[in-house]
């Protein structure tokens, strides 16, 4: 009797083994769509701040500003979703490296959405 229950652990075991590595590429695959969504969703947030007409003739400065204070629960979301899935994919690499970089996406992100700003603002009168 006692060989049988050994004998189902080792299947048991064998089982979970070889199923570790699907798991772990689903969690990797889950915490990506998740930082692209997030990207996603502040992205469209900076895009809905870009269009709002009280935007009309802010300077450069004063735009950066507003864009760094818009989409507080989008900017969040997207940076813990990206730390997330780097701390997934790279679970070797320093969790405070990660942390910078997702800093850095959300930095890139506002620094793309003024310089749009600026390239497409009517010249002033």
């Amino acid at each position: 009797m006692r060989m049988l229950s050994v004998g189902a652990a080792l299947v048991v075991m064998t089982s979970a083994a070889m199923t570790w590595p699907a798991l772990a590429d689903d969690d990797a695959r889950s915490a990506q769509k998740l930082a692209q969504q997030g990207r996603d969703d502040y992205w469209h947030c900076l895009a809905r701040e870009y269009s709002r007409d009280s935007n009309q003739g802010l300077s450069e400065q004063d735009f950066g500003r507003s864009v760094a204070g818009a989409c507080p629960s989008e900017r969040q979301y997207y940076r813990v979703a990206l730390l997330d899935y780097l701390t997934t994919q790279y679970p070797t690499i320093d969790a405070d490296a990660h942390l910078a970089t997702a800093n850095r996406a959300v930095e890139a992100a506002q620094k793309d959405i003024v310089m749009a700003f600026v390239k497409h603002r009517p010249p002033a009168k």
